[in-house]
């Protein structure tokens, strides 16, 4: 599975969490410790926030441990908001428009986790996408499709959080309709530039994990800790929703998903 870590707080150089720690990101593009695969060398990719209201987007094919490229661009390149993400593909084409973040208007995304057996309902999926979203989509993942509803559910209105839970029970459904008794994974994370909603959910309990690390002027959220002060990190509950706005902290609640088939919020 993929490996991520977003970060919100006082304006700092990407590198810092990016390259620099003893299990940064790049060393986990590698050698990931707590992943299924220890190698996710599918592509990387980089979004954040400066001035302007939609975030820069830097995404390569290249193995991040190898790419030259990214190591200058995280040196210079100072954000109060942004992501990075490494990719172990999962039965779709490593291309540039497959690696995350992805990015529609204002909002970023990124995502761990897989919709099982996803050839069996990826047209139905996408025929609940609105043409102007669909007409977006860039990528063949699940990933993105899953953004993109995201997106559509709060274009009506929802908040992210409900937005979420309507897609998980909406994809769901047409899993068991399909015959599909693989599980649904989301672990993923959403920002419109000033909140980052942390997500991790799963139909078996089995979600991947999510690492949560607050420290003064920052908040940082990862796939594993990114150093060696595990107990500075605290693990993000099983079907929960993080919202990290900078100067507030961080607040986990349960995500209460509809359905037989999901497993109650604490």
């Amino acid at each position: 599975m993929c490996r991520l870590l977003a970060y919100s707080g006082d304006p700092t150089f990407m590198d810092a969490l990016v390259c620099a720690p003893n299990n940064s990101l790049v060393r986990q593009s590698l050698h990931a410790c707590e992943g299924k695969t220890a190698t996710n060398g599918d592509g990387f990719g980089l979004a954040w926030y400066s001035d302007r209201e939609e975030p820069g987007l830097f995404r390569d094919l290249r193995p991040a441990w190898s790419d030259e490229n990214l190591r200058s661009l995280c040196a210079q390149v100072r954000s109060p908001l942004f992501f990075a993400h490494v990719r172990a593909a999962t039965n779709t084409a490593t291309t540039r428009a497959n690696c995350h973040p992805f990015a529609c208007g204002r909002y970023a995304f990124m995502h761990n986790g897989q919709i099982g057996a996803y050839h069996k309902v990826r047209r139905r999926l996408e025929a609940l996408l609105p043409d102007e979203l669909f007409d977006l989509r860039a990528g063949t993942t699940d990933s993105e499709l899953l953004f993109l509803l995201v997106l559509a559910e709060m274009e009506r209105g929802e908040k992210p959080a409900g937005a979420v839970s309507r897609v998980m029970h909406q994809t769901k459904e047409l899993m068991l309709a399909a015959g599909v008794a693989e599980a649904l994974r989301f672990t993923a994370i959403l920002s419109d530039g000033q909140t980052i909603w942390a997500f991790r959910v799963a139909c078996d309990g089995l979600s991947p994990r999510l690492y949560l690390r607050e420290r003064p002027g920052a908040t940082i959220i990862a796939s594993e800790p990114l150093d060696s002060l595990r107990d500075a990190w605290t693990l993000v509950a099983d079907n929960s929703v993080t919202t990290i706005r900078h100067g507030l902290g961080a607040v986990t609640e349960p995500l209460a998903i509809t359905g037989p088939c999901w497993p109650v919020a604490a």
